[in-house]
C-alpha cells in the first residue's frame, strides 16, 4: 500500500483511526467461546462493525502466538478477511521484531509474503542490518519503534550521547538514511505529549503510529496539536477502548459506537486543519 493510498483513505473516510486487535480469549464475550474459532469470530465481528470508522487494523501478534497453532490460524484468517472484505484498510503486524540480518529476512518473509501484512513494527536496537531486510519488500512498510508510551521508556530512550542527542532522536535521524517517508513510519506513544513537537522536527513528513490513546490515558487532542502535519501524518491506535467496549451480545455494536465517537473527534480535527 502506498503513502498516497493511506492519505486518500484518511481524507475520504474523515478518520485516521487504527483499531488494535489485541484479542484475548479471557475477555471476549462468553457466547463466542462455543464457536469453532472464537478468536476469528470475534475479530470478524469487530472488523465489520468498525471498518467505516477506521483506516487501519493492528493485530498484536503476542495475543495470537500465545495460543500456538490455533492462534496463528486465527490471525491468518483475520488478515485474509480484511484483505477480501475491506481491502483499503492498512494492516499492521504489531510484532516488534528485529534480529540479525538472516533472521530478520525470515521475519519479513513471514509477515509480508506468507501472511500479507502491509507493515510490521520493528525494534531498531540491533541497527541497520536488522531493519533493512524488511525494507527489501516493495510496497511494504517498516514501523520503527522510536519513543514508546510505557514507563520504562525512560530507562534507555532518553539517554543522551556526547552531543546531547537523546537515543530516540538518534534512532529517527539515523533510520531516515535507510528509507524515506514512503516506506518508514515510527511508533510514538500518545502519552509523550509535547514530545511530539520534537518528533516532528526530527521527522517532519513521516507517518507516526500512535498507541496509547484511550485506556492508556493519551490525549488525542494533544497528539494532534503537536503531531499533525500537512498529510495528517498520524495513525492513532485504540485497542481495548474499542474492542472491549462491551463483553455482552452487543459487543460489536458497542465497538462500532466507540470507534464512531473517536472517528468523529478525528473528523473535527481534520476539518480544523482544512484537510
Amino acid at each position: 500500500m502506498t503513502r498516497k493510498e493511506i492519505i486518500d483513505h484518511i481524507r475520504e473516510s474523515r478518520s485516521f483511526l487504527c483499531v488494535g486487535l489485541d484479542t484475548d480469549l479471557k475477555k471476549i464475550p462468553e457466547h463466542l467461546l462455543s464457536e469453532e474459532d472464537p478468536m476469528f469470530a470475534f475479530n470478524k465481528a469487530i472488523v465489520d462493525a468498525t471498518a467505516p470508522y477506521c483506516v487501519a487494523y493492528k493485530p498484536n501478534i503476542a495475543f495470537y502466538e500465545s495460543l500456538g497453532v490455533d492462534g496463528w490460524l486465527a490471525l491468518q484468517k483475520t488478515v485474509d478477511y480484511i484483505r477480501q472484505n475491506h481491502p483499503r484498510h492498512f494492516i499492521i503486524a504489531d510484532a516488534k521484531r528485529g534480529d540479525i540480518g538472516n533472521t530478520s529476512k525470515m521475519y519479513a518473509t513471514t509477515f509480508f509474503e506468507k501472511m500479507d501484512f502491509d507493515s510490521v513494527t520493528v525494534a531498531p536496537y540491533m541497527g541497520s542490518d536488522s531493519v533493512k531486510p524488511f525494507l527489501d519488500h516493495s510496497g511494504r512498510w517498516v514501523i520503527l519503534l522510536a519513543l514508546t508510551s510505557n514507563p520504562g521508556s525512560h530507562d534507555f530512550q532518553f539517554m543522551e550521547d556526547a552531543d546531547g542527542t537523546p537515543l530516540w532522536r538518534r534512532v529517527i535521524e539515523t533510520s531516515q538514511h535507510w528509507a524515506d517517508e514512503e516506506q518508514m513510519m515510527y511508533v510514538v506513544g500518545a502519552t509523550q505529549g509535547r514530545m511530539f513537537e520534537q518528533i516532528r522536527r526530527a521527522a517532519p513528513r513521516s507517518f507516526l503510529l500512535v498507541p496509547g490513546v484511550g485506556a492508556q490515558g493519551g490525549s488525542l487532542e494533544e497528539v494532534c496539536r503537536y503531531g499533525f502535519n500537512d498529510d495528517c501524518g498520524l495513525l492513532v491506535n485504540s485497542s481495548r477502548g474499542i474492542i472491549y467496549a462491551s463483553n455482552g451480545s452487543d459487543f460489536a455494536e458497542a465497538a462500532a459506537a466507540a470507534a464512531k465517537e473517536l472517528a468523529g473527534k478525528m473528523a473535527d480535527i481534520l476539518d480544523e486543519h482544512n484537510f
